[in-house]
């Protein structure tokens, strides 16, 4: 069994945290979507995955952005925090970027992960995505509750294999896994090493 790669998750939460600086700074400088996406040369399509901290999204896109905003475009990563809340000065100023390693932010790592091997496992054994419809459809023939609408979008992404749904970096995509019926895919064991593997950040981190 392979060693389940957290780390990564934690990475792109480090992303996820300078996305929404960037859009806290834009924000404070009164600059629409529009207008930086020009400066910034890029389409306002991108500047939206820039915002959300979208790991597919080029490091050289975001430093334009950081350029645009009179950021420094090196990054300057320490525990703690940054609200961002500076205006963008003169001169340009060094942007650090944290992310609280919280409960919540440990569950959000925790909840990515189990739901990145589920989707592996999915993917190599299409067995396993008609035992997470079996697990729906019980659910869905339990009558109305306030996730059905989850449930739902739930039928779809497993009919279409929509994968990318399950697995980003936005509030809908931790709404759908915190309703999954995905991670009946994961046999014990390899639910159980995820979950040793946070409880090993957990500790590192608070050393």
């Amino acid at each position: 069994m392979t060693r389940p790669d957290i780390v990564s998750v934690e990475h792109e939460l480090l992303l996820q945290a300078l996305g929404l600086q960037l859009r806290q700074h834009r924000r404070t400088n009164r600059l629409g979507t529009v207008d930086l996406a020009a400066r910034a040369g890029i389409s306002r399509n991108t500047l939206r995955c820039v915002e959300q901290g979208d790991p597919g999204t080029a490091i050289g896109t975001y430093l334009r952005v950081m350029s645009v905003l009179g950021l420094q475009p090196t990054l300057s990563f320490k525990s703690g925090s940054a609200d961002g809340d500076d205006p963008a000065g003169s001169e340009p100023q060094a942007l650090p970027v944290a992310v609280k390693r919280s409960a919540h932010a440990m569950q959000d790592v925790q909840s990515l992960a189990l739901h990145r091997e589920a989707v592996r496992h999915a993917k190599s054994d299409p067995t396993l995505v008609a035992q997470a419809q079996d697990v729906l459809a019980r659910w869905l023939a339990a009558g109305p509750s306030a996730t059905t609408s989850l449930w739902l979008e739930w039928q779809h992404i497993l009919d279409a294999r929509a994968w990318r749904k399950v697995l980003a970096f936005t509030a809908r995509g931790q709404q759908l896994r915190q309703a999954s019926p995905l991670l009946t895919a994961l046999e014990p064991e390899v639910r159980q090493a995820i979950l040793d593997r946070v409880a090993e950040l957990k500790r590192t981190s608070r050393n």
